[in-house]
């Protein structure tokens, strides 16, 4: 893994590519072939007329930005990180560290009202933006997931949705904050540490799909060949950005790609980002689904729960695989 650091690898190379843009309001059948080809192809893609109303993504901009003015004395009532609450640069509790500060929240309502009075001088205003914006991209996300099934002719539709819409759901929230980056002021002046300043390092998302919106400022890129990173553009700025995660990986049977990603400090303006990622609950089975899986491409990864997965993952560097501690491969060579 690449620890967050100020300078990029020397080897690194930046490419322009246009992630796919998909309307939802296209005819159904269309929107579901495209879905399933980006997911393919980029791991990565755009959605616009999304139906998730101006003013609920105004509200939770707001309630995070007030957040975040806050003196450092204040935001460390809502911390340390255990990992749900406010953290400052350390990332996890494995020594990755990175240029932000963000509010990692349950999406359950319950913990969300009780964590909202540590962070907000008005929790009940925090509160209700937070758990109306969850209900939102909890249901655009279902949608999605519904879609990509429709489109890999799976019989059982909602046996991807299902599982983030489980009452035990373990989803979460991330509010990401990365203030504008002046290397003067950090004792490098070089340029390539100016360009490429390090908010959050190289990773993939572990749960089933990610739905990202940020404040229209760019930081974001993704590698899809090793060395390579390509730019996400912020625009359009009504689109939410969604990706796959690694358990859609595996239900897949490595159809679909969870790509490495990271986030980059822009030196200008500060970056707002809010990440949705959408998990089953705990003792969820994990499993490539039947039709995906032929004598000729037999599963890649075995069987496994959520919580095995998610102690993997809460156990590594953030940049560290956790689908190949999975792989059937590792049983095959092992006699297992």
């Amino acid at each position: 893994m690449v620890v967050a650091s100020p300078a990029p690898i020397q080897t690194e190379q930046i490419r322009d590519i246009e992630l796919p843009i998909i309307d939802l309001l296209a005819e159904r059948s269309q929107v579901s072939k495209l879905l399933v080809k980006a997911c393919e192809e980029f791991g990565f893609f755009k959605v616009i007329n999304h139906g998730i109303p101006d003013e609920t993504i105004t509200k939770i901009e707001e309630e995070s930005f007030k957040f975040f003015a806050k003196p450092a004395s204040d935001k460390q009532q809502a911390g340390p990180a255990d990992p749900y609450g406010y953290g400052s640069k350390n990332i996890g509790f494995n020594g990755d560290i990175g240029q932000v500060e963000y509010l990692l929240l349950r999406t359950n309502p319950l913990s969300i009202s009780h964590k909202s009075k540590c962070i907000s001088n008005h929790p009940n205003k925090f509160s209700f933006a937070v758990i109306g914006y969850i209900e939102e991209v909890r249901k655009l996300a279902c949608q999605i997931l519904d879609l990509i099934a429709e489109g890999l002719w799976v019989p059982d539709t909602p046996v991807f949705s299902r599982l983030i819409s489980d009452i035990d759901s373990d989803s979460l929230l991330r509010l990401n904050h990365y203030p504008p980056f002046n290397p003067k002021n950090n004792g490098d002046r070089s340029a390539t540490s100016f360009h490429h300043q390090i908010g959050f390092g190289e990773h993939t998302d572990p749960q089933i799909l990610t739905i990202l919106r940020s404040n229209g400022v760019q930081g974001l890129q993704i590698s899809l060949e090793e060395g390579v990173w390509v730019p996400v553009s912020p625009y359009p700025t009504t689109a939410f950005c969604v990706n796959v995660g690694d358990l859609l990986q595996a239900m897949t049977n490595g159809r679909f790609l969870s790509v490495r990603h990271r986030a980059i400090v822009n030196s200008h303006k500060s970056r707002l980002s809010i990440a949705y990622f959408g998990a089953p609950s705990l003792c969820s089975i994990i499993s490539c689904l039947p039709k995906l899986a032929t004598i000729q491409k037999p599963p890649l990864y075995r069987s496994f729960t959520w919580a095995e997965f998610k102690r993997a993952t809460y156990s590594r560097q953030l940049g560290e695989s956790r689908l190949n501690l999975f792989s059937t491969f590792d049983d095959v060579e092992n006699g297992e």
